[in-house]
């Protein structure tokens, strides 16, 4: 049995035997179960121990986990305290008024699942962590198919809206958990590179090679597209290394034609590792078409954003499937996978001359959970602070002074 659905029974069967253990779940809510029939038990019983339910206050001492096989069927309720029973009863009832199937012999194998009642908090830190896997996941789904979705419209809106969602998502994760978020690179997995979009891919060549060829005809129109547009943002390798050679060709002042292209080119080294051919350079500088470098490296912009997004939210998809992975590395990973996309609107917004919006800080929860039972939730022992080493005597060394950054071209 999955380990995920032993710790939702478990924690319900301990909800079930012990109501005052809802007590120690105020931060576990009823979506963060997995299971539907989970979820409207865990809201029923909830709702049972906010209007009092005479459970709650009874003085009977809670029964210990029962044995394997000492609840069966129609007689487990019976050997309850009175209050247990109708404890029982009353969310079976509950729980039955919003999803079909649940019975009370499935309560009674809840019962029977949970192996001590008292360690509640940390099945439902199971849960939680289950939970939080789950939505990564779901939300990374959602920002690859509008990522999708903006490429075949060529727009940017949508992916960037998911994207704002996501992160918000992942903040709100992190709060719950009780970590901070920030991003942190995986140690092992690669990252992963932007890839080509079906559906308009002859056209996002075409801009590209538009763009190149209104570029080697108007050298100066680089001035324009620099400082925002990188050689990354082309989704054919090749024409991004010719925008590579023209951009440095501008920085050195030199003349831009067929010819110089060509050499400089060949002195990257394009035309012996099969990068590039003569005849591809020739086509580009001969295919000069009237237009704008600024409006043609826009549409260029735009691909790569979308590309971009689809390749972060893979990457975070394939974060949140990974089981071995605990929720505060998962979300701190998952903040570095969205760092590629950061990076590209920041540029999109500096080639619109627009500012970026501000990202609200997400609202604390009404009526959050005590620290203490967060703590006791996460079954976590606060690491003991390691001693700074002592100062040794002799000069300081001298702080390097960082040279001042270089114009910026590709």
């Amino acid at each position: 049995m999955n380990p995920l659905l032993r710790a939702e029974q478990a924690v319900l069967g301990a909800v079930l035997l012990d109501p005052d253990q809802l007590s120690h779940l105020d931060w576990l809510a009823p979506d963060h179960f997995h299971r539907p029939v989970h979820q409207a038990l865990f809201a029923a019983l909830r709702q049972l121990h906010s209007d009092g339910h005479p459970a709650v206050s009874a003085e009977e001492p809670a029964p210990t986990s029962p044995a394997r096989g000492a609840w069966p069927d129609g007689i487990a309720v019976g050997a309850s305290p009175p209050a247990l029973r109708q404890w029982v009863a009353d969310g079976v009832d509950g729980a039955s008024l919003h999803i079909r199937g649940l019975t009370a012999s499935y309560a009674h194998t809840l019962m029977s699942a949970c192996p001590r009642p008292a360690h509640a908090p940390v099945y439902g830190r199971m849960v939680l962590e289950g939970a939080i896997h789950r939505t990564v996941a779901q939300h990374a789904i959602r920002l690859h198919q509008v990522a999708r979705a903006d490429a075949l419209k060529r727009e940017v809106e949508g992916a960037l809206r998911s994207a704002d969602i996501l992160t918000g998502v992942l903040t709100d994760l992190a709060r719950r958990w009780g970590t901070d978020p920030r991003p942190v690179a995986p140690t092992a997995a690669p990252p992963t590179a932007p890839a080509a979009l079906p559906g308009r891919a002859d056209l996002v060549a075409e801009d590209e090679r538009f763009l190149l060829a209104v570029l080697a005809e108007q050298p100066e129109a680089l001035d324009e597209v620099v400082a925002w547009l990188r050689p990354g943002d082309f989704a054919d390798p090749a024409h991004g290394q010719v925008y590579r050679c023209l951009g440095a060709l501008h920085h050195r002042g030199d003349p831009i034609d067929r010819i110089t292209l060509l050499w400089e080119v060949q002195r990257r080294g394009l035309l012996a590792d099969g990068t590039l051919s003569g005849e591809q350079v020739t086509a580009l500088c001969d295919g000069a078409v009237p237009g704008s470098a600024e409006w043609f490296a826009q549409r260029v912009m735009r691909s790569s954003l979308a590309r971009t997004a689809a390749a972060s939210a893979r990457a975070v998809r394939a974060l949140a499937e990974d089981e071995a992975l605990g929720p505060g590395r998962l979300i701190n990973h998952a903040l570095h996978a969205l760092g590629p996309l950061d990076e590209v609107r920041a540029r999109w917004v500096a080639a619109n001359g627009s500012p970026a919006p501000k990202q609200p800080a997400p609202a604390p929860a009404p009526g959050g959970p005590p620290p203490a039972q967060v703590h006791a939730a996460r079954a976590r022992s606060t690491p003991h602070s390691t001693p700074a080493p002592p100062s040794r005597p002799g000069p300081q060394p001298t702080p390097t002074v960082a040279r001042p950054p270089s114009r910026g071209h590709p």
